[in-house]
This record gives structure tokens, sequence and C-alpha cells, in this order.
């Protein structure tokens, strides 16, 4: 009897099939991508020595978002292009009355210019 017993407890301890993934992956996300988008995927995961979807899901969760401009941010761009004709408009009045008697106001302008791209260098996130 001892010999039967012994045979039954390392049968309930065996369960049939496959174990259990720890981890269950039960939702889809469906890409759509260029034949050129996916040989350079294929690749980079072939490289790595991973699968494709393992790959993937790597990739996606080590990306790196950059936020879209701000209200502000997009106010300064705007300035900047406006000092940018300002100081196109400057450069043709030098070439036709002289460029001494326009010399301070292109400082001035400059000095705005500068202030602004510092603004917006500081500002890189």
């Amino acid at each position: 009897m001892t010999g039967s017993s012994e045979k039954e407890k390392i049968q309930k301890k065996r369960l049939p099939g496959r174990p259990k993934k720890a981890v269950s992956r039960s939702d889809f996300l469906m890409v759509r991508l260029t034949p050129t988008e996916r040989v350079l995927i294929d690749g980079r995961a072939k490289k790595a020595g991973l699968k494709t979807s393992e790959w993937f899901r790597r990739a996606a969760k080590s990306a790196k978002i950059f936020p879209r401009f701000t209200v502000e941010e997009t106010g300064w761009f705007r300035m900047l292009a406006g000092l940018a004709n300002n100081l196109n408009q400057l450069t043709h009045l030098a070439h036709v009355a002289g460029l001494f008697s326009l010399a301070l106001k292109c400082q001035a302008l400059l000095k705005q210019i500068e202030d602004l791209l510092t603004k917006i260098s500081g500002h890189d996130g």
C-alpha cells in the first residue's frame, strides 16, 4: 500500500499541459508599417537576439517622448520670425540709406533676438 500512495502523491503534484505564464499578454495593438519599416524592425530585433514583438515592446518602453511646444513657446517662435523679418527690412534700408544711420536700430533688434534665443534654449525640456 505504501508504494501506491507515493505514486498517487506524485501524480497529484504534476498538472498536465504547459505551465501557466507569470504575465499573461491578452491585449493586442495593431500597427501598420511600410515594408521598409518592417524590414528595419525585423533586422534590429534579429541583431538584438529577440523576437520582433519583444523588441517592439522594449523599444516602446524605453522611447523618449518630446512634448509639443507650449502656447508660450509658440509665441516665442512667432516673435522670433517677426524679429527676423524686421532684421531683413533693416538690412534692406541699410543698403539704401547707409549702414551708420541704422546701426542703433540693428543693435537693439539683435539684442531682442539674443534674449529670445536664450529663453528658447532654456526651455529645451
